[in-house]
This record gives structure tokens, C-alpha cells and sequence, in this order.
């Protein structure tokens, strides 16, 4: 299995290659003209010269299409393969989370208690809420 270095580097020389064939196919896209002064024969010579070119360069186009196909296949497997890997260790890390937690609930620390209370004013009044002033009007 090739590496994601040599994939990635596969598809942008395969890129590459594709723009490059198809500017080359773009460049000789005008068909040659039919010349009054050359007899048919060598107009035709001509003609069959340029569509064999082009193609040549329409096939080499398909070909680095197809290697450029199988490529960003390769990679999509291997990202596939990847996500299965990560949905196998999360549903892996997921069971041992909750196999881990206390089935009851964490008892909370009891609140400590101070062992003597410092000593106070006496209290002589009970606590009560204080009434409140009625307001006067003015």
C-alpha cells in the first residue's frame, strides 16, 4: 500500500500532467486550413497529421486520467479504512468509559464540623427577624 506522502505526490504530478496535456490540446485545437495552392493530397497529409496528434495526446489525456483515478481511489480506501479505525477505537474508548464508572453515586465529603466553637457574646435576645421602621410621610 503506498503511503500518503507517495499518494499525494502521485495525484499532483498526475495534475500536473492532466493541465499540461490539456493546454498542449488546446494550443493545436484549430485544424490546419486547406491551402489553394497544395494539392488535395498534401492537404489531406496535413489534416491526418494534426488528428494523429491530437489523438495521441487525447489517449496520453485518458491514460494519466485513469492512473490519476486510481489514485484518488486509493486514497478514499485509505481514508475509509481510517475512519473505520477511529469509530473502532471510539466505540472501544466509549465501553471502557462507562465500564469504568462507579455504578452508585459519589458520596460528597461531609462537611467538617468545627470541634469547639469559639466563644461568644452570651446571647440575650432570641433571633428574630428585625420589624421593620414604618416610613414616614413628610
Amino acid at each position: 500500500m503506498l503511503t500518503e506522502v507517495q499518494i499525494t505526490d502521485n495525484l499532483y504530478r498526475f495534475k500536473q500532467k492532466i493541465d499540461q496535456i490539456e493546454r498542449e490540446l488546446n494550443e493545436s485545437i484549430d485544424s490546419p486550413e486547406s491551402m489553394p495552392e497544395l494539392i488535395d493530397s498534401s492537404n489531406l497529409l496535413r489534416k491526418n497529421e494534426f488528428l494523429v496528434n491530437t489523438d495521441q495526446k487525447k489517449t496520453e489525456l485518458l491514460t494519466v486520467y485513469s492512473a490519476y483515478t486510481k489514485s484518488m481511489e486509493l486514497m478514499l480506501t485509505s481514508l475509509f479504512e481510517i475512519q473505520n479505525e477511529l469509530k473502532t477505537i471510539l466505540q472501544e474508548q466509549s465501553s471502557l468509559i462507562s465500564s469504568t464508572k462507579p455504578k452508585s453515586k459519589p458520596k460528597s465529603k461531609p462537611k467538617s464540623k468545627p470541634k469547639s466553637k469559639p466563644k461568644s457574646k452570651p446571647k440575650s435576645k432570641p433571633k428574630s427577624k428585625p420589624k421593620s421602621k414604618p416610613k414616614s410621610k413628610k
